[in-house]
């Protein structure tokens, strides 16, 4: 008997960590502006950081239908090394994936923020994004998200303000801030997501110190990258550490590189399962 519920455990893991070989990709016409359907709302904000000590902004989306008298779970999406707060927009019109996703019933209703992840003064992505003073402003902006970003939209805007009904996730250097933030700070984040993460993603043992605890903690943990990014190593890694350790999570590999190709399929895929009940690994 004993023998027998180890097997079921074992495969039970694999099936929620490779739940990638079911065919799951965006259907054409999923990010394509539809006139006859409601549409959200995109607004920017500015937020004082004390972390950078200047005022800084950030994009905010609200969803068809949004009303004060309602509350919501948020996600926070970040971009890219090379971007800044409208990168997103500029590239994958998350609020056209979104908008159609609500039209067809399949998302919870949320408010999604797209802030500047370069927590520094000049944030601007101008001149060497890869300087090391440009870079490390990526690794601060995690004070900046959680000591002043976050506590603004919470009184800003008609929010949950509990672990369970907050998401992080990103592409490429957001990606890894995603995972960074999001597995480094359990009391804040239930629901955390990296697309092609890049290199500033922290060693799995450093993401996932405790195993037992991320089990506990996590409503799902997405690592997605594109087959031909030559970034998949950071990903794969991840996934073999949460592997071996029994954590349940979402291996997603795709076609493609290390483009908004894969990362609108990403957030089609990913912004489906986000706050719902129930076990989410087996609607994937």
């Amino acid at each position: 008997m004993k023998l027998v519920l180890t097997v079921l455990s074992v495969l039970l893991c694999v099936s929620l960590s490779w739940a990638q070989h079911l065919d799951n990709r965006a259907p054409v016409g999923f990010d394509q502006l539809q006139t006859s359907i409601p549409h959200g709302q995109i607004d920017t904000v500015e937020y004082h950081s004390k972390t950078v000590g200047t005022k800084r902004k950030a994009l905010v989306y609200t969803p068809p239908g949004f009303t004060e008298k309602q509350k919501y779970p948020v996600l926070y999406l970040l971009h890219g090394i090379g971007g800044d707060e409208f990168e997103w927009l500029r590239n994958g019109q998350p609020q056209v994936i979104l908008d159609n996703l609500y039209a067809q019933g399949k998302l919870e209703p949320m408010v999604v923020v797209l802030p500047n992840g370069r927590a520094m003064k000049d944030d601007r992505a101008v001149g060497n994004v890869f300087d090391s003073v440009r870079v490390q402003a990526f690794a601060t902006f995690e004070r900046d998200l959680l000591n002043d970003l976050i506590p603004f939209i919470e009184h800003k805007y008609p929010v949950y303000k509990d672990r369970k009904r907050r998401a992080i996730a990103g592409l490429s250097m957001g990606g890894g801030q995603s995972l960074n933030f999001g597995l480094g700070n359990l009391d804040k984040f239930a629901w955390v997501g990296g697309f092609s993460s890049a290199p500033n993603t922290k060693a799995p043992d450093k993401l996932v110190p405790d195993p037992k605890k991320a089990k506990e903690k996590l409503k799902l943990l997405w690592i997605s990258c594109g087959e031909d990014d030559n970034l998949m190593s950071f990903s794969k890694r991840t996934h073999d550490y949460l592997d071996k350790h029994h954590v349940p999570h979402i291996f997603y590999v795709e076609p493609g590189g290390h483009d908004f190709e894969v990362w609108k399929n990403d957030l089609y895929m990913f912004s489906q399962l986000l706050f719902k009940t129930g076990n989410v690994y087996r609607t994937f």
